[in-house]
């Protein structure tokens, strides 16, 4: 999957992904994704039907190489938890945040084996605890903060990154001994009988972030059709909400997972769309605030600066 990332990536400028003309000349937008999470919630509810502009979906296995993308031009949007965005942000990537979402903080956890003998996040001294997907990810933010809660110096673990798809496979053949990770991959593990050492819950802000790339909110067409696809999402989510079985079959469709597994990701990764507002903003400076006081941020970022909240439906 890497690999495919990098191709895609590549060859972005050639395939014209993100340029503004799509079908006879009609303006496109090209929409990040992650698992398929909004794609299949936007067709369960028919949401993007008839359209004045082409959409062109693109999915990835996580936040750090969607993000990458989004400042690489190949995509117009991202969808991300909230710390990957941040951390792009301050890392120079040109983005607005022009919507969120609130989810359980039951989505994200430190993981071990069934029949691991740790027992506890103080359990985790001397261990390689690997995270998912990259530093600065909201799985590595929760490590952070849980040691911290456990009273054990973090230069007393050994801490890897690793992009989801990779990590799940080595979990699951027993080559990782604890794995901080989310959503999908979390809930497949717990599934096999993986045991959840310490969840987000009072740690993790749940925020899920609808990032923009500068460069398509500059363009004036973008812009519109931008405007237009949030107010679709909205409807969207908002239907997801009052049908989630049929989310769910539409997810099972687009992912090939397991309909009782999909079934529980709809239960926790299934949203309203919410503005980018004092809702959103000052639970997202708080954790900003603490990631840069731990050093992980390369700059400080003050979180109203990234927002564009004019897109959003009234």
């Amino acid at each position: 999957m890497l690999s495919d990332r990098r191709t895609f990536l590549a060859g972005a400028a050639a395939l014209g992904l993100a340029a503004c003309a799509g079908k006879s000349g009609r303006t496109k937008l090209v929409l990040g994704d992650q698992v398929h999470l909004l794609e299949s919630k936007a067709e369960a509810a028919g949401a993007l039907n008839d359209l004045p502009y082409d959409v062109q979906w693109v999915n990835f296995v996580g936040a750090a190489p969607l993000l990458e993308a989004l400042n690489a031009g190949a995509v117009d949007t991202a969808p991300a938890g909230d710390l990957p965005v941040v951390l792009a942000a301050s890392a120079g990537v040109p983005l607005k945040i022009i919507a969120g979402a609130i989810s359980s903080t039951k989505d994200i956890g430190i993981l071990v084996p069934g029949d691991s003998r740790i027992r506890s996040v103080a359990g985790l001294a001397g261990k390689r605890v690997i995270v998912s997907s990259a530093r600065g990810s909201i799985s590595h933010y929760l490590l952070l903060e849980a040691l911290k809660e456990a009273k054990l110096d973090r230069r007393k673990v050994d801490i890897g990154f690793m992009l989801p798809n990779d990590a799940a496979a080595a979990f699951a053949a027993g080559q990782i001994e604890a794995w901080a990770t989310f959503g999908t991959y979390q809930l497949a593990a717990e599934q096999r009988g993986a045991r959840v050492l310490r969840n987000g819950e009072g740690i993790n802000s749940g925020l899920t972030l609808i990032a923009a790339s500068q460069a398509a909110l500059d363009n004036p067409a973008k812009r519109e059709a931008l405007r237009d696809v949030l107010a679709r999402l909205r409807k969207a989510s908002l239907w997801s909400q009052a049908h989630p079985a049929d989310y769910a079959r539409i997810f099972v469709r687009q992912t090939k997972v397991d309909p009782k597994l999909a079934a529980l990701i709809v239960e926790r990764q299934n949203p309203l769309l919410i503005p980018p507002d004092a809702t959103v903003v000052k639970p997202l400076q708080r954790v900003v605030d603490r990631f840069h006081a731990d050093g992980e941020l390369p700059a400080h970022i003050d979180v109203a600066s990234i927002v564009d909240a004019g897109l959003f439906p009234a």
